[in-house]
């Protein structure tokens, strides 16, 4: 089988397609032929050896996708050899054949394409446990989401509204505002004087939530911009990492702060299975739209992260396993 490897850290040309035996799975493990992948950041940050990823090469590349189980290990129930699966959390998944953990796999409904399938699973579950869970938005709330046009951004916007939720939107360019009011957004708005801004359309009063994944050049803006008893969600830090809040900052207003993490709110099989089950619902009801940004065969995953890394799409990138470029 053909496989994506890192082979030394460093810029985009280190992705190496190699050919490997195809893996048999252990006990409670599913291989997979894979049919998408997905682009992720952290793919980046682990091609670069930064942010606390990566580590000695050669490393298989990618962590996110959907395709069907083609063989079964020990102790495996619940799953059986043709059954349409995605996972997000299985190293290696820059290939056409992976192992994943299956306790940590769900299945894919029918009707779900694997590509929207793969392109949902990490940011369209990070977008699912921000607004129920991790900071539950009420039918009525005003919430700022910063880099509204990203992939978990602009599901985000949409989960948001779906929950009665009113949203105003930070991005970059026209073309990203553009994206973010399609979205569903009631406002999009540029970063310089954000914090302004959103006081001026919220008429003094600010906003009761901010998903803040810049971190190091918004943070001061977004606790300016916050209601009493507001909340900042820190979900990345685009940017560059935070410095120390100043506590007594956030007692001038009663404001909580969070830094969550996906691994938190998948805990458990069942919670996992629960939070893809409603992304997967909204998708095939047409309520959340996934939108690709890009496809790319295996042997094309450089120019999918020197497009990420541009930031010269909108949406998902995914690699697919034909060969050639999909555009």
């Amino acid at each position: 089988m053909r496989t994506v490897v890192i082979n030394r850290n460093g810029g985009p040309d280190v992705l190496e397609l190699e050919d490997r035996p195809v893996p048999k799975p252990g006990r409670g493990q599913l291989c997979v032929d894979v049919a998408a992948a997905g682009v992720n950041y952290r793919d980046v940050y682990e091609r670069e050896g930064t942010g606390g990823y990566g580590g000695p090469p050669p490393i298989l590349a990618g962590i996110e996708g959907a395709g069907r189980v083609s063989a079964i290990g020990d102790d495996v129930e619940g799953f059986a050899v043709g059954d349409r699966v995605a996972w997000m959390s299985a190293a290696g998944s820059y290939a056409e054949q992976v192992l994943v953990t299956a306790a940590k796999t769900v299945k894919v409904p029918a009707g779900l394409a694997p590509e929207t399938a793969a392109a949902a699973m990490m940011q369209g579950i990070t977008a699912q446990y921000l607004a129920t869970s991790c900071c539950p938005v009420h039918v009525g709330d005003t919430v700022l989401i910063h880099a509204a046009a990203g992939g978990v951004g602009g599901l985000l916007t949409q989960v948001v509204k779906l929950l009665g939720g009113h949203v105003i939107a930070t991005a970059s360019s026209e073309e990203k505002r553009a994206a973010a009011l399609a979205n569903g957004a009631g406002y999009a708005i540029d970063y310089p004087d954000f914090a302004g801004r959103v006081l001026e359309l919220t008429g003094g009063q600010g906003v009761e939530v901010v998903f803040d994944g810049v971190g190091a050049a918004t943070v001061d803006g977004s606790l300016a911009c916050l209601k009493p008893r507001g909340t900042l969600v820190l979900t990345g830090t685009a940017s560059g990492p935070v410095p120390s809040i100043d506590v007594g900052r956030m007692a001038a207003k009663a404001l909580f702060f969070t830094r969550p993490g996906l691994a938190h709110y998948t805990a458990s099989a069942d919670e996992l299975n629960e939070r893809a089950a409603a992304v997967f619902g909204w998708i095939a009801s047409g309520a959340l739209k996934v939108r690709i940004g890009g496809r790319f065969a295996l042997d094309y995953a450089r120019e999918a992260h020197r497009a990420l890394e541009a930031r010269r799409t909108l949406g998902k990138l995914v690699l697919l396993p034909g060969p050639g470029r999909w555009g």
